[in-house]
């Protein structure tokens, strides 16, 4: 027998279909089944057990009941994701060695108390440079455990409550998403640990084979990086572009400040292949093009200890080209510096002098040998050999596919999206980080 409640119309049913039964919602007879004069209550039935289902029919208090019952499940579930981020928490502090670290900063603040600290100003340099980084890292690893606090006392204070606030919920839900993303980041940079990891970042771009189309993808890459270095809050400028004759760029530099910036983007060297329908084809045919990315490390001046032979260098001048006004478009600013040993090569053409030019670009010459020699290890540049990149067919890292589906993997480590839209507005954590654990088990497995 099927006992059946009439209540309002307005009230929306709860569809609930017998076990063992394999018909499927919508077969179920609807709150307002017509039980006309000729429909009598034997037909009903007999209908009803014909097809197997039972209707019931939500009352005010049951609908109120499994609300209440979603709210309570996703309180646990906030409880539990709290207890687990807490645990990784505990567990991060405990192998970053907080106790060390605060020892060696009494030890770096007793050396820069000293009276004799700033006679050899470049140990003085080093210390203080020492003692911020360690700094820095108690006041991560302290900030971690106050974000644990603060999930802990908001899913505490629902507890109390006598019904459970949605608001409080998504507070906590925000902390230990932003707790989660930090301690992502510090995991990160435990696996960074070369000279210039922790220092900004240069990037140049360079369109390769492919014509107008890979001038196109090089513009695609630059707006890629520069949205990646400002959702990271670092400070990031593009200081120099070349434009393309019908679109795009030729070439373009930019600069990210801030601490890690070289080691989040080390691995972005090398040739960037795209995949897609052509927009500058009238046909629409599919075209595969590359662009270079170079990355060295933003080092001042005074930190870079490298004397470079003058008849080592290949120093020429041209028109810079763009805005920046006459002086830039009539006179010779634009440095190009040729490391002729190496055949490495940078340009500068973002200040208005040649001179200014000329020395931005040694310097960026020296970083980038820096780079290249630390690479190769070799103790003096003259050991080192050329490290260009050639943007062309077998030297891609990375492949972006548009068409004839969605796709972008890295051929190093096999880390592959299709959501190719995330990737272009800067989303390179996921390939960053994938990169960063195959290096370190590249360098563990050459140690062993």
């Amino acid at each position: 027998m099927i006992t059946m409640q009439i209540l309002h119309s307005s009230l929306r049913p709860i569809w609930c279909s017998a076990p063992h039964t394999s018909l499927k919602p919508h077969q179920n007879l609807p709150l307002n089944f017509p039980l006309s004069s000729s429909l009598s209550r034997h037909n009903f039935l007999s209908t009803s057990s014909r097809f197997s289902p039972y209707v019931l029919f939500a009352s005010p208090e049951s609908q109120l009941d499994m609300e209440v019952s979603t709210e309570t499940s996703k309180w646990a579930m906030q409880g539990r994701d709290v207890e687990a981020t807490s645990v990784r928490a505990e567990e991060i502090r405990a192998s970053a060695g907080l106790l060390q670290l605060e020892e060696e900063l009494a030890n770096l603040e007793m050396k820069a108390a000293d009276s004799s600290f700033w006679d050899d100003r470049a140990k003085a340099q080093e210390t203080l440079l020492a003692l911020t980084d360690v700094k820095d890292k108690i006041k991560l690893l302290t900030d971690f455990k106050m974000q644990v606090e603060d999930a802990e006392t908001v899913v505490k204070l629902t507890e109390e409550m006598d019904s459970i606030d949605t608001g409080l919920l998504e507070e906590a839900a925000n902390i230990i998403k932003e707790l989660n993303k930090a301690l992502d980041r510090f995991e990160l940079t435990q696996l960074l640990s070369g000279p210039y990891d922790k220092e900004g970042a240069v990037i140049s771009i360079t369109a390769g084979a492919g014509g107008t189309d890979a001038q196109d993808w090089a513009d695609m890459l630059l707006r890629m990086y520069v949205r990646w270095g400002e959702k990271q809050r670092y400070k990031t400028r593009v200081v120099e572009k070349s434009m393309g004759e019908e679109a795009g760029i030729k070439s373009a530099t930019i600069e990210i400040e801030g601490r890690y910036a070289y080691g989040y983007l080390s691995g972005e060297k090398g040739t960037h292949r795209i995949v897609r329908q052509s927009p500058f084809n009238s046909k629409g045919l599919r075209q595969t093009s590359f662009s270079g990315v170079e990355v060295m490390p933003l080092l001042p001046e005074e930190s870079m200890d490298v004397e470079i032979p003058e008849e080592d260098l290949e120093i020429s001048f041209s028109r810079a080209g763009g805005s920046g006004g006459q002086n830039v478009n009539k006179v010779e600013t634009a440095v190009r510096i040729t490391h002729i040993p190496t055949g490495v090569a940078v340009r500068c053409t973002e200040e208005r002098s040649q001179l200014a030019n000329k020395i931005k670009a040694l310097s960026r010459l020296k970083a980038k040998l820096l780079v290249i020699a630390e690479e190769q290890r070799a103790s003096e540049i003259k050991q080192i050999r050329g490290d260009s990149v050639k943007a062309e067919w077998g030297q891609q890292i990375r492949n972006y596919v548009f068409h004839p589906y969605k796709l972008v993997k890295d051929t190093r480590t096999g880390y592959e999206t299709s959501d190719i839209t995330s990737v272009m507005d800067g989303e390179l954590e996921p390939f960053i980080k994938a990169y960063l654990k195959f290096k370190y088990s590249m360098t563990v497995s050459k140690q062993n």
